[in-house]
């Protein structure tokens, strides 16, 4: 681990830093992907809204 020693005689380490790269577009494949988990997210939202709305008039 990288240190460095400071007056006194104090170490201060530092934490190693991540490598970096470019972010990639989303392939085609991805996208479709993702728009099927939203539209997914959305109805489960929907869905749980509606049960909610029906059970608070039961009562």
């Amino acid at each position: 681990m990288p240190y460095t020693t400071e007056e006194g005689g104090r170490l201060n380490n530092f934490a190693v830093e991540p490598k970096v790269y470019q972010a990639t577009p989303p392939t085609k494949t991805e996208q479709r992907n993702y728009i099927l988990l939203g539209i997914a997210a959305l109805l489960l939202i929907g869905g749980l809204i509606t049960v909610a709305v029906f059970a608070s008039k039961i009562g």
